[in-house]
């Protein structure tokens, strides 16, 4: 069992830049992929960075490449998603999730944060 406790959004201007936090509790953290995933109103959930259990390996979808960096802090049971240069279309709610190695499917889920983008 994994528990996720997200922390870091707001309300910022475009070209800001936020730091989101997600905390973990569990004993097997450091064997989940973790992912962070937001959702704009009116719109499906979608993924938009993720993280193997080492940190070497991250992916991102194409609207956040460049601008948002995912990292993880296993020793602090923490991943981070650094937002940089943020526009009014990043404006959603943002979710962290995590999933075992072998898992199709994101299995835990944070409460979410919301993040807000003005013009």
């Amino acid at each position: 069992q994994v528990q996720l406790v997200e922390s870091g959004g707001g309300l910022v201007q475009a070209g800001g830049s936020l730091r989101l936090s997600c905390a973990a509790s569990g004993r097997t953290f450091n064997s989940y992929i973790m992912g962070w995933f937001r959702q704009a109103p009116g719109k499906e959930r979608g993924l938009v960075a993720s993280i193997a259990w080492s940190g070497a390996y991250t992916y991102y979808a194409d609207s956040v490449k460049g601008r948002f960096t995912m990292s993880r802090d296993n020793a602090k049971r923490t991943v981070y998603l650094q937002m940089n240069s943020l526009k009014p279309e990043d404006t959603a709610v943002y979710y962290c999730a995590a999933k075992g190695v072998t898992a199709a499917q994101y299995a835990y889920w944070g409460q979410g944060t919301q993040v807000t983008v003005s013009s």
